[in-house]
């Protein structure tokens, strides 16, 4: 298989599993076993490409809530995406600084994605029936915000899942209404998280340039890579978001019991 190749897999899964509920972490982590470890700045890379995609997803309803800020809604809602984003920023670094984070190998990921879908299960069956709340409140964008941080300390946890599932059980219930919230405190958070990687990785070249020279990267590779996770990444958002007006998350779920249970089989 050649690099190219490589890299448009490596692109379609992260384009894929960065927005639904199934986790881009655990994708990622057993694609590379199977084609190979790629470079830091290359992984940073393909979701800077997802998130792009979800950007110009979002852009007008983003656009539409800027230019509309004399209406007190506009307002109310922008100020608890800031605030969710807030909870997982300063969240985030303590994490960090702490250096609560498992490490990435199969089985804590795979363990992962079976508590994941065993607990999608179980919020379904409990938001089953309810009404469907639209309003996000002060109580969704907070426990939007501290999932976010749930996500990043737990590989295989799916920053997606988390964020939406906890806006459903804190009470709002409509699956679409959930998913957008989630997704638009997405884009800051993945803005953040990659601008902070590519920093981390400028600063560790930085130090190390004296010593040591590293790897050329594989430019064309790379930007395969990111071409593809955006274009995958911005059909999977838009099917997510019609998908959930008529579905439950139901079929995600089964999916990421099975998926783990397979991984955790086949590292045994």
């Amino acid at each position: 298989m050649t690099d190219l190749l490589q890299a448009a897999l490596l692109g379609i899964i992260e384009g894929l599993t960065e927005f639904l509920p199934i986790s881009s972490t655990g994708h990622l982590l057993i694609a590379e076993h199977w084609l190979g470890a790629r470079s830091e700045l290359f992984n940073v890379a393909i979701q800077a490409g997802a998130i792009l995609a979800s950007l110009l997803v979002f852009w007008p309803r983003l656009q539409k809530m800027l230019l509309g800020m004399n209406e007190r809604a506009n307002r109310d809602y922008l100020a608890k995406l800031a605030f969710a984003f807030a909870i997982t920023a300063i969240g985030g670094l303590i994490a960090k600084k702490a250096g609560l984070e498992l490490p990435q190998t199969v089985a804590p990921v795979a363990g992962a994605l079976i508590l994941g879908g065993v607990l999608m299960l179980l919020i379904e069956s409990l938001v089953a029936g309810r009404a469907a709340v639209t309003e996000v409140t002060w109580r969704v964008a907070f426990w939007v915000g501290s999932c976010q941080i749930l996500a990043a300390v737990f590989p295989g946890t799916s920053r997606s899942a988390a964020t939406i599932f906890a806006a459903m059980l804190a009470g709002l219930t409509s699956r679409p209404a959930a998913t957008e919230f989630a997704f638009l405190v997405g884009i800051p958070t993945m803005f953040a998280a990659t601008g902070y990687e590519f920093l981390k990785l400028h600063q560790g070249a930085a130090l190390a340039a004296p010593t040591a020279s590293a790897a050329p990267e594989d430019w064309p590779a790379f930007i395969v890579a990111f071409v593809v996770s955006a274009v995958v990444a911005f059909i999977a958002v838009k099917w997510l978001l019609r998908y959930v007006q008529t579905h439950r998350f139901t079929a995600f779920a089964w999916y990421r019991i099975a998926a783990g249970a397979a991984l955790l089989a086949l590292v045994r």
